[in-house]
């Protein structure tokens, strides 16, 4: 079950949350400290901090010194728990002492013995390629568990700051499994009093390809009424979605576009200046997910914005 970001149980009892963020030693990585002292304060969680040993690492790491050994580790994270106190946030530092030649592998072994409510991690990749963290890390985490993951771009800054959540865009497409991105969106714009916009974007005839281009090209007339009927339903769906969230006391709008969702998410995204993207992901990695044509990894790998993956937990126990 999605816990996070909920404030208080069903019973009306506090929820004990906890962040965890891997951590490699670099003030890239040390950027989204930002964001997750922010939402440390406002939801009142623990941080977990980690860094894993990598075997065979190299001497250098986004051009900065890499950590190499675990007495190295141990001072870096106690460092930046120090840097950390001022803000008053409760922080536990882990360094996984045996070397790994597979980091995303420990870090979704550490989520599995901690079950943090969030997982936070930086955009770069190695080799200057920014989607190579998404795929075998940030999507790995993703596939083996139901935690949710924060994507932050890289910043400049590594001093404690505000993380501005003003506006936030939430895909949906009309099944329950995409609905777990409206859980989380919710106590978001609660919590900050953001304002949440709503697309639903509906494909034409000529967006459709792969194996959802096949019904297309055998049954053109057929395939362009059934979604003609989807705009037509979707505006009905999206109606309530607004009723349901209007009930929370905070500004949501909605609206369905045509077309291929990729480039109309990001474009309404920059249109909006939306602070946050928010949305449900198979946890399909690399080929798989272009091939299926999954969103999430296509967006992460293009969008400069944060970032906030779902797991899509109903489609999952839909499907086994």
């Amino acid at each position: 079950m999605l816990k996070f970001p909920k404030a208080v149980s069903e019973t009306g009892q506090p929820i004990e949350l906890s962040i965890l963020v891997p951590l490699d030693g670099s003030r890239m990585a040390e950027s989204v400290l930002t964001a997750v002292i922010t939402l440390a304060k406002k939801f009142q969680a623990r941080v977990l901090l980690l860094h894993t040993i990598e075997k065979n690492a190299p001497s250098t790491i986004h051009g900065e010194r890499h950590i190499s050994n675990v007495a190295e580790a141990k001072k870096y994270l106690e460092e930046i728990a120090e840097k950390l106190k001022p803000v008053s946030i409760d922080i536990e530092i882990h360094v996984h002492e045996a070397e790994q030649g597979d980091i995303a592998a420990s870090i979704v072994e550490h989520a599995g013995e901690l079950d943090p409510d969030l997982v936070v991690m930086c955009t770069h990749g190695s080799g200057g390629v920014k989607g190579l963290l998404f795929g075998p890390i940030a999507q790995k985490v993703l596939q083996k568990g139901t935690w949710p993951i924060l994507l932050m771009p890289p910043g400049k800054k590594t001093e404690p700051g505000p993380l501005r959540l003003e506006r936030i865009l939430v895909p949906v497409d009309g099944t329950p499994a995409h609905e777990e991105s409206l859980a989380a969106a919710v106590p978001l714009a609660t919590a900050f009093s953001a304002h949440m916009h709503l697309i639903w974007v509906i494909p034409t005839l000529g967006d459709l390809s792969g194996e959802q281009g096949l019904p297309a090209r055998l049954m053109p007339k057929a395939t362009k009424a059934v979604l003609d009927l989807a705009e037509a339903g979707g505006k009905e769906y999206l109606e309530k979605l607004v009723a349901r969230c209007t009930a929370k006391n905070f500004s949501v709008t909605a609206e369905i576009k045509r077309g291929e969702a990729v480039p109309v998410v990001l474009e309404l995204a920059d249109k909006m200046d939306a602070d946050l993207i928010i949305m449900a992901s198979h946890g399909r990695a690399g080929f798989d997910a272009f091939l299926k044509g999954s969103v999430a990894p296509r967006i992460a790998n293009k969008i400069s914005r944060p970032l906030l993956l779902i797991r899509a937990e109903k489609e999952q126990e839909q499907a086994g």
